[in-house]
Parts: structure tokens; C-alpha cells; sequence
């Protein structure tokens, strides 16, 4: 199909596309160019009246922004990869797709955000349960690399009449997005809190790192990765785009993400971990432990015997992991320094050929790396369940997408937040092994806060006061 086609030829194409196939119900799919837009800016045209929304900011790089629901799963339990594999494979299958000229960067994707555990406990159990898989195929999707942008709308049609009016509203839908934006979305989100902030995240935490320091010090465990919640109630509602914007600025290196579930709740950040990208059956993972604040010189981490000898145990356990299901994968013989924002982290990337595997059973392999749980795993994810007075929901879980080339691509979901109406919550880990100490691991995480903390504009003192400290031995 020509990119500039005529209303009339793309809806003779689509008639062509319908006809075709001989089911009485399909998705029908249809990309259009558009304008060089921002899909950040221009998320909230498409996610008009729509429940869902979703971003995936890697600007520069890929951007892809997308709202509603065209086909989606959600469910809890076991099996959840393998579920959400098979509803991959089967909504992607039922698509016709009359927009064959459309980029890479422009096709069909299902997306998804996972849990961190398959199955919530009752005794951490939120008024409302988050699936421990969501998988949306969505009506809308912006997208937009290299200068190059495109609108692609999904929709189910059981009629040849609703052909014409798929058309319409992919039509009209072009045009507003392409219309210059009336208010500059800002970057400054002016929270208000419903009452003074306070740092109690510390006192318990205290107490959840002892026992962990005992776990790894005594050998029971090799590394367990804590993580914390530090709670705000704020006097309104906020939309988390301000902060996305906000996250652009500072967090470059990283992948900005938001999962907007319902009006009232989302989950957002900027996860600087990749956890796979698949390419043409190529594999990319990347081991990123031990951490350092920006302003300290990079190269005592990469001097650091702690935090050396954490990253060795990351790289190594995801190295046996892949190797333990057939695959050959390859490393750089030692690590490099990544800087994201206010944080360096040492950074090893793991590639493999990847053939015979779909995207959702590598996701299944490599979730949780040892950078968010522990090793052992199995025994480090128990312990987690037992000292975290909390669910760790989507942190530290894969969120990301699969297309319709198969190709894919999941982040960890770390550096990140989210609301539930007026309740704001940011989350943060560290990762224990022999050598850490409570005041070290308060500090790394209190940084990590810090960094979070201003980067959305959530300044006041105490946030500040650690800002300043300069952390991490």
C-alpha cells in the first residue's frame, strides 16, 4: 500500500482485506503516516475515552504510544507465560493486515506487564488485585523512530459494513493527531501533598535488612535483593505524563513506561534494565548490578570487590540459566559502567541466537534475574515473600511488548511508581551479599529514592538531605 493514499483507495484495500478472509469475525488492521509527532505529547489525543493507556519512550530510539482495548487478557496463577504466549499467538493470527508498506517500528504489537509473583498472597492483598498478567491488544498505536511516525488502529469487525466505518475512524483519528497540540504537556507536575511527607520507610526496612544480611552472611542465601515502598497521600489526583516528561529529561539512557489500567491507577518509570530483546531469533539480555551515585567517580565501582562480586553473581546465574535450556550465550569479559541519571550501574550485556523459543518462554527463563531477587532463586523468592511486608506488584516484574515479526522486546519495571487515586507510591531495592551493611544498603536505597523523588518533582527536605549524601561503598 502507497503512503498516501486516498480515503477512498485505503477503504477499497481494506473492502479487498475483509473479503479475504473467510472467517465471519477478524481483527482488521490498518497503519497510516502521519506527521512527526511526539507519542508522549500526543497520548492523550488517542487515549480519549479510552480506559488504557500505554507508553514505551526509548526517545531517542523507539517511541510507541497506545490507548483502549481492542483484544486483552488478564488473569492470575500459574502458567500465566504460557497463557499469554498462546493469546499472542492467536490475536496476532486472527489480524488482517492491509497496511503491508508499514515499517517495523509500525506493526501490530501486543502488550504486556506482568506481576513480580504469579500469585498475590491474601495477607498482601490490595482492595483491588492487579492480574499477574496483562496483555492488551490495542485499538490505537503511535509510533514513531528515526523522524518517521505512524498511527495504526485495531479493530474487531464481523461486517463488511463496518468496514467503511473502521475506515472512518482511523481517518478522523488521523487528522486530529496531526493537529498541532493547543497546551505544551508540562514537565511540572506541582504535587500537593495531603500531608507532610515522612521518611518511616526507614525503620522497617531497618529491620527487614538485618535478617537478610543474617540470610547471605550465614550462607543460607548467596544475594537477596530487598525492596521498599515509600508511600505519599497527595491532596489530588496527578496524571502521570508530567512525570514521564519529567523522566525524559533526566533518565535519557533509560526506557520511560507507563501502564495506565483505569483512570485511576497506573504504574510508571524509567527502567534502565533491559530484560530481553529478541531481533530475528537474536537474544539480548543485560546484567546490570552494583551501584554508585553519578557524582562519584565511576571507576572505584569497577574497583569495588562488593559490588564486583554481586554483578559476577548476576551474570553468572543468567549465563547457567540460558545454558540450562539449550542456549550458547556469549558476554564481554568484564563489566562496563552505564550512567543513568544520578546513578552509574556496572553493566554487562549476555547475547544468544535464540531459535525455537517464542519471546514469552525466554521472559518465563530469565524472570527474576538475580538483580531483583536473589540466588538461589527459588529460595530467595520465599524469603522475599516472607520479609517484604508488601506486594511488590509490577516492580521489579517484565513489562513490554511482542510483534508481529515476533520480535520483542521486555524491560524490568525498576525505578518506578505508581497511584492508586490519591495515593502516590515509589519503590526501590538493594541487593545484599556478604559485605553489605544496614547503613550502606539504607543509603543506596535511600538515594535511589532521592533521584526518583526529584526527578519527579517531589522535592522537600528530607528527599533533598539524601540527594546530597554521597552513598554506596
Amino acid at each position: 500500500m502507497k503512503a498516501n493514499l486516498t480515503f477512498s483507495e485505503i477503504l477499497q484495500a481494506s473492502l479487498r482485506g475483509w473479503n479475504s478472509r473467510r472467517a465471519d469475525e477478524c481483527v482488521l488492521s490498518l497503519a497510516l503516516p502521519i506527521d512527526t509527532i511526539d507519542p508522549l505529547k500526543q497520548l492523550s489525543v488517542i487515549a480519549d475515552q479510552q480506559e488504557f493507556s500505554f507508553l514505551w519512550d526509548q526517545s531517542p530510539g523507539l517511541s510507541i504510544a497506545a490507548a483502549g482495548r481492542c483484544q486483552n487478557l488478564e488473569l492470575i496463577g500459574q502458567r500465566r507465560f504460557e497463557l499469554a504466549q498462546r493469546f499472542s499467538d492467536e490475536t496476532l493470527g486472527r489480524i488482517v493486515d492491509i497496511s503491508v508498506s508499514a515499517p517495523k517500528q509500525a506493526k501490530p504489537r501486543i502488550l504486556f506487564a506482568f506481576t513480580f509473583f504469579e500469585q498475590i498472597s491474601d495477607e498482601k492483598r490490595f482492595v483491588k488485585t492487579t492480574p499477574a498478567v496483562q496483555a492488551v491488544l490495542p485499538r490505537w498505536q503511535l509510533s514513531r523512530q528515526a523522524g518517521v511516525s505512524w498511527l495504526r488502529f485495531n479493530s474487531v469487525v464481523a461486517h463488511e459494513a463496518d468496514v467503511r466505518r473502521f475506515v472512518e475512524e482511523c481517518w478522523l483519528m488521523r487528522e486530529n493527531v496531526n493537529k498541532p497540540l493547543l497546551t505544551e504537556l508540562s514537565s511540572k507536575t506541582n504535587i500537593g501533598f495531603a500531608k507532610s511527607p515522612s521518611q518511616e520507610w526507614q525503620n522497617s526496612y531497618r529491620l527487614t535488612l538485618e535478617k537478610g544480611i543474617e540470610l547471605v552472611n550465614t550462607g543460607e542465601l548467596q544475594k537477596l535483593v530487598l525492596a521498599v515502598r515509600q508511600s505519599f497521600l497527595l491532596s489530588e489526583p496527578l496524571d502521570p505524563l508530567g512525570m514521564l516528561e519529567s523522566l525524559r529529561r533526566y533518565q535519557r539512557g533509560s526506557c520511560r513506561f507507563l501502564w495506565k489500567r483505569s483512570e485511576d491507577e497506573s504504574f510508571f518509570g524509567a527502567s534502565p534494565e533491559r530484560l530481553l530483546s529478541i531481533n530475528k531469533e537474536n537474544l539480548q539480555t543485560d546484567a546490570l548490578a552494583g551501584t554508585a551515585g553519578a557524582d562519584e567517580n565511576g571507576l572505584d565501582l569497577l574497583k569495588s570487590e562488593k559490588n564486583l562480586r554481586e554483578h559476577e553473581l548476576v551474570v553468572s546465574s543468567i549465563q547457567n540459566q540460558l545454558i540450562n535450556k539449550g542456549l550458547d550465550p556469549s558476554r564481554i569479559r568484564s563489566p562496563r559502567l552505564a550512567r543513568h541519571g544520578h546513578l552509574i550501574h556496572l553493566h554487562t550485556p549476555i547475547k544468544s541466537s535464540c531459535k525455537g523459543f517464542s519471546p514469552l518462554q525466554l521472559v518465563e527463563i530469565l524472570h527474576p534475574t538475580p538483580a531483583v531477587a536473589g540466588l538461589p532463586r527459588n529460595k530467595s523468592i520465599q524469603w522475599l515473600r516472607t520479609l517484604e511486608p508488601f506486594d511488590r506488584e509490577g516492580y521489579a516484574a517484565p513489562i513490554g511488548w511482542v510483534d508481529s515479526s515476533g520480535d520483542a522486546e521486555f524491560r524490568v519495571a525498576i525505578r518506578c511508581a505508581y497511584t492508586r487515586g490519591n495515593n502516590l507510591h515509589l519503590m526501590a531495592g538493594a541487593g545484599l551479599v556478604k559485605g553489605s551493611t544496614i547503613e550502606g544498603e539504607l543509603q543506596e536505597v535511600g538515594l535511589k529514592f532521592a533521584v526518583l523523588a526529584n526527578q519527579l518533582d517531589l522535592n522537600f527536605e528530607s528527599q533533598e538531605k539524601f540527594a546530597r549524601r554521597r552513598s554506596i561503598t
